[in-house]
């Protein structure tokens, strides 16, 4: 059975949902599916009315345990057929993840191995479950990590982290990987789920202009500090927004703010 990634639209609140399911392989990723994975942030990040936070999930009680392995004699054995694989469809799915100005929150349960946790690792936040497990035991296949997602781990675990990963096959626990700075916060299995409904909450009722700003200088951060003044200047255009005004107003009126839409028609 061939797998899907669905974009489910956002609800009243502006949450939406990313699920990646492959029934009877703990949502490992075919081909097609990656492909899936870019069409969808590509169409959110064209949208007029993007949602204001997205949970990415597993389905099933799983993240996602790799790729489909019985897909890989197709490519992985010419170089040709490998690069592309890398460089034209998992590489361009990831970034088109990076490039989301919607906090992604990655519900993490059970496998998040090889692409699962370079999928996590281009969420903003990670929320796990106890029983979680983390990797890239890709050596003990024969095979080493891709240059460009290597980078893209490597943003957020780390060199030190990556080389045990990879170098070492090592699959880690939950506490482990939050002991090394890889996942946000560690709940009961059962609580994953609702933890990140609930974070998702919270990041819908703030400023949506604020959350854009911040993953684009985030961005901008991990390519390199910006030494010019110029360069810097077009984050500071929200001076006047309505978003901007009506945040500190409310603080000084001592009320919830209201960050509505602009066609929202209670504005």
């Amino acid at each position: 059975m061939p797998g899907h990634i669905h974009f489910h639209p956002a609800d009243a609140q502006g949450i939406a949902r990313v699920i990646i399911s492959h029934p009877g392989k703990l949502n490992a990723l075919d081909i097609a599916m990656w492909r899936d994975l870019r069409a969808g942030f590509d169409a959110i990040r064209t949208q007029p009315r993007p949602p204001r936070a997205l949970i990415v999930q597993g389905e099933g009680g799983s993240f996602v345990a790799g790729g489909d392995i019985e897909e890989f004699p197709r490519f992985r054995f010419d170089p040709a057929t490998l690069a592309d694989f890398h460089e034209e469809i998992v590489a361009p799915a990831l970034e088109a993840m990076l490039a989301c100005d919607v906090p992604l929150i990655a519900q993490i349960e059970g496998a998040c191995i090889g692409g699962g946790l370079e999928i996590a690792a281009c969420c903003d936040l990670r929320l796990c479950g106890q029983g979680s497990r983390f990797g890239v035991p890709i050596a003990k296949l024969g095979f080493p990590m891709a240059p460009r997602e290597i980078e893209i781990v490597a943003r957020v675990v780390g060199e030190t982290v990556l080389r045990e990963l990879l170098l070492e096959a090592r699959v880690l626990t939950a506490e482990e990987a939050r002991l090394r700075g890889l996942v946000t916060r560690v709940l009961p299995d059962a609580e994953v789920a609702a933890d990140a409904w609930r974070t998702a909450q919270r990041i819908a009722e703030l400023s949506p202009q604020a959350m854009r700003l911040n993953k684009q200088a985030l961005r901008r951060f991990t390519r390199g500090p910006t030494s010019q003044r110029a360069e810097r200047e077009p984050h500071y255009a929200y001076a006047p927004s309505a978003e901007h005004r009506e945040g500190l107003a409310a603080f000084n009126e001592k009320r919830p703010a209201r960050f509505l839409d602009p066609d929202d028609p209670a504005r």
